[in-house]
């Protein structure tokens, strides 16, 4: 087995553990009540599947980005969903159900609008050089590890609440250890590349991921805390459906070190401003 494909059979294990541990995590009554509130569903789909696109595609045609550098960064602009998006909003004082409830309709809806953009946008920004993505293949691969694993752990939780419980604690741990192995891996085998990433390189990354705060900020509508929680659903993006796809269809090539510098940016930063709101509600609070 080539070095590529065992990094793609890595990164598929990984998702698809993540999905099910989102699915373990979720109650029907949070996915109920935030499909409810359909202005808000509509907010995020615009921010997510709109905004948050066609400022990365403004970007790359800016910085005149590489063919596959500029797919790297599309990849991960196009798949929202990130499994952080709950844990954060807690460090922020947000509203932790509602990013439940957007975190896994989001990464649900994902695995079919996510591919359609690719297809429409990433020749938009790679001039043609990119090849081009196998869009049903990718669809169905999306399914099997996203959606399906996503579905299992939800229906889990709703018909066996204590086996999700007992399950929690053990899936967590493995999610850190396969997190980290995947990490390892691909910046050992692309840390060349990512030393490459030029200063405008890293610049651009930054005002992405400002954008993206200020998109999910101005989309969370009247409520601060939506807003907060609104903002870090937006500005974290699914990394590890980012990586299944550029492994997967761009193996070897700059789009992997670009992915993965901008998963880590966008982590970081986003981290950054959920501790910096939490400082903030604290000494309101006082």
């Amino acid at each position: 087995m080539s070095l590529d494909r065992a990094i793609n059979v890595l990164v598929t294990i990984t998702l698809i553990e993540m999905m099910v541990l989102v699915g373990l995590r979720v109650r029907f009554a949070e996915l109920a009540r935030t499909a409810g509130n359909w202005r808000l569903l509509a907010r995020a789909a615009v921010a997510n599947y709109v905004l948050v696109p066609a400022v990365t595609v403004a970007l790359l045609m800016l910085f005149h980005a590489g063919a596959m550098v500029a797919a790297g960064f599309l990849v991960l602009a196009v798949c929202p969903g990130a499994p952080y998006g709950p844990p954060f909003a807690a460090i922020a004082r947000a509203n932790v159900p509602v990013a439940v409830g957007l975190m896994a309709i989001l990464a649900g809806t994902s695995t079919i609008i996510s591919p359609a953009l690719l297809h429409v946008l990433l020749p938009l920004v790679s001039g043609g050089e990119a090849p081009q993505i196998d869009l049903l293949g990718m669809l169905g691969a999306l399914l099997a590890t996203q959606l399906l694993p996503l579905l299992l752990g939800l229906v889990v939780r709703h018909r066996r609440p204590q086996v999700a419980d007992r399950l929690l604690a053990p899936l967590e741990l493995v999610s850190k250890l396969l997190n980290l192995a995947v990490a390892g891996l691909i910046l050992g085998t692309q840390f060349r590349m990512l030393m490459e990433i030029p200063v405008a390189g890293f610049a651009g990354m930054m005002i992405l991921l400002v954008a993206s705060l200020a998109i999910g900020w101005l989309a969370g509508g009247p409520e601060r805390n939506d807003r907060r929680t609104m903002a870090l659903t937006t500005s974290l993006r699914n990394v590890g459906l980012g990586l299944v796809i550029v492994t997967g269809n761009f193996a070897g090539t700059p789009a992997v070190s670009a992915a993965l510098a901008y998963g880590i940016v966008e982590v970081l930063g986003s981290l950054v401003a959920a501790l910096w709101w939490a400082r903030r509600m604290a000494t309101v609070a006082r």
